[in-house]
């Protein structure tokens, strides 16, 4: 009897219920579960949200010594993380060097046709004109006290682009990169109830019923030359920028040119579904509750919803200035898909241009700028990384 009431002290002693000391070690659980709970039933960005939500959940389960954020100071020690380190700690080094990323955008170039920005090229400028919000967040951010880097990397979620976040954030304040990965993909899941509102606020009901002419056809020589162009001219001009605009246009390289199906298929699905595991998971891992739950976090979620305001709405008056500059041509909702959140945001634009004109058909449209906010994002964390890197 001894033997067995030892044997159940010894276990109850050292199990996880025991070591839970910290109230906010059970706060960071039950958040995780909320995010479990809007990915699954919700379907808020449940590729990426489940395994962040889930990477959460472990890393703060007193115990599992899972994911050690002693060991990701200022200075790496790669040998240390893989004779020390935990199961996390060992994905993160995929976050950390950039891997995942830019395996991401290999895979987001694969399943992405260019065509709608390649036949109106002036969608450029309405993606150019929504990254308004990366810089409209900086400003904020710098104006709260928070230091330039930190300031940098809140800014980009603006961007509507969650490893292009991840990327800088990586680089720039790795300390922050829970909070920021967590408010960029929720804000992203959001878009469908952040964007129609500024979009109506800004446009008049006359606006919304433009209906836009068919575009026209885009040549396979076109496709193939582009995303060659594009790394060429980019990364030459801003050099920083190559591992994620050269990865995004390989892949769509590999699904434009004709000759690498496999390869195509390969990075659109197998690949693209591993690295988003892992990602999702290591990300997740960064969230401690010491680090997580602070005055910080709360700013940086209130940054992420105003700099997504701000891409919204400088997508949309760009829009509104094209509309004017086309001679009433241009339906100025297709701005506010300047965003990165590819299709989503574009889809958000069909739904809501539909409401006042049943017969219009923006979501091709749309694309345009859509696509463009990709690459414009990635510019973006280029030029932010140059100046504060």
């Amino acid at each position: 009897m001894d033997l067995i009431t030892g044997t159940v002290s010894g276990i109850a002693g050292t199990s996880g219920f025991a070591m839970m000391t910290d109230i906010r070690q059970a706060i960071m659980i039950a958040l995780a579960c909320v995010l479990l709970y809007l990915g699954i039933v919700k379907q808020f960005e449940p590729l990426l949200l489940v395994g962040i939500a889930f990477g959460m959940l472990l890393t703060n389960l007193p115990g599992a010594e899972i994911f050690h954020p002693a060991l990701w100071g200022t200075s790496v020690n790669y040998g240390d993380v893989l004779h020390d380190g935990g199961l996390l700690d060992i994905l993160y080094i995929g976050v950390k060097t950039g891997l995942y990323p830019s395996l991401i955008f290999l895979g987001v170039g694969a399943m992405t046709d260019f065509g709608p920005m390649i036949a109106r090229p002036s969608s450029l400028f309405m993606g150019a004109a929504a990254q308004g919000g990366i810089f409209a967040a900086l400003l904020l951010a710098t104006a709260m006290g928070f230091p330039p880097k930190v300031a940098a990397s809140i800014g980009i979620i603006g961007g509507a682009d969650g490893p292009t976040a991840i990327w800088l954030t990586k680089i720039l304040a790795p300390e922050y990169l829970g909070p920021i990965a967590i408010a960029a993909y929720s804000y992203m899941a959001l878009i469908p109830l952040i964007q129609p509102p500024i979009m109506k606020l800004l446009t008049t009901e006359k606006e919304r019923k433009v209906k836009m002419d068919t575009m026209r056809p885009v040549s396979k020589a076109e496709k193939i030359i582009f995303p060659i162009m594009v790394t060429i001219v980019t990364c030459l001009v801003l050099p920083t920028v190559a591992p994620l605009l050269g990865c995004l246009m390989l892949g769509n390289l590999f699904r434009e040119c004709g000759v690498t199906e496999r390869l195509s298929d390969t990075a659109q699905n197998a690949l693209m579904n591993i690295v988003t595991t892992f990602l999702g998971i290591s990300v997740g891992a960064t969230a401690v509750y010491d680090r997580f739950l602070s005055v910080d976090t709360l700013k940086i979620i209130f940054l992420g919803l105003t700099a997504f305001a701000f891409a919204t709405a400088c997508g949309v008056l760009f829009g509104k200035l094209m509309c004017v500059l086309s001679g009433g041509k241009i339906n100025p909702l297709i701005g506010s898909a300047g965003v990165s959140a590819v299709p989503m945001a574009a889809r958000v634009s069909q739904v809501v241009g539909q409401k006042y004109n049943p017969s219009n058909f923006l979501l091709m449209h749309a694309m345009g700028p859509n696509v463009a906010g990709v690459i414009g994002s990635a510019v973006a964390a280029g030029c932010l990384l140059k100046l504060f890197g």
